[in-house]
């Protein structure tokens, strides 16, 4: 399982997430949503080979994120349902605060745009190629 190391730094620096390499590096996560972890999984693919993850809130689309990347163990303190499912399945070992039935979004009015997003898929790949396009979609946004 995950350390207790890890939750304490998610706790006391107050970052997101926070993730240790099998080498012993560690990186933390400060943006909301998915966009640290898609890049992670992005610019260094085999960071999380092996790797220990902690994380505030872990959603269906950040679990198959986690399942790409190759993590061995996560921690979250709030998983929706689908997320640890699709943990569960990958054989990634699982420990959490609290299981919701979704995440939900931002405003609080529906359910988290990655958690529908990525409702339809059990292939990671998949999932990653539809979180690609989300995010480009919002820094297009941001753009305009």
């Amino acid at each position: 399982m995950t350390d207790k190391e890890l939750i304490n730094v998610l706790v006391d620096e107050g970052c997101r997430g926070v993730a240790r390499s099998v080498k012993g590096e560690l990186r933390t996560f400060s943006r909301r949503g998915v966009a640290d972890l898609f890049a992670l999984v992005t610019d260094a693919p085999d960071f999380l080979r092996g790797a220990s993850v902690a994380d505030k809130v872990i959603g269906r689309g950040a679990a198959l994120l986690l399942v790409k990347g190759g993590a061995h163990d996560v921690y979250a303190e709030i998983v929706s349902s689908g997320a640890l499912q699709v943990l569960r399945q990958a054989g990634i070992e699982v420990s959490f605060g609290t299981e919701v039935p979704h995440i939900i979004n931002r405003a609080g009015t529906d359910v988290c745009p990655v958690e529908k997003l990525t409702a339809c898929t059990s292939s990671p790949d998949e999932a990653y190629g539809l979180i690609k396009g989300f995010i480009e979609g919002q820094k297009t946004e941001t753009f305009r």
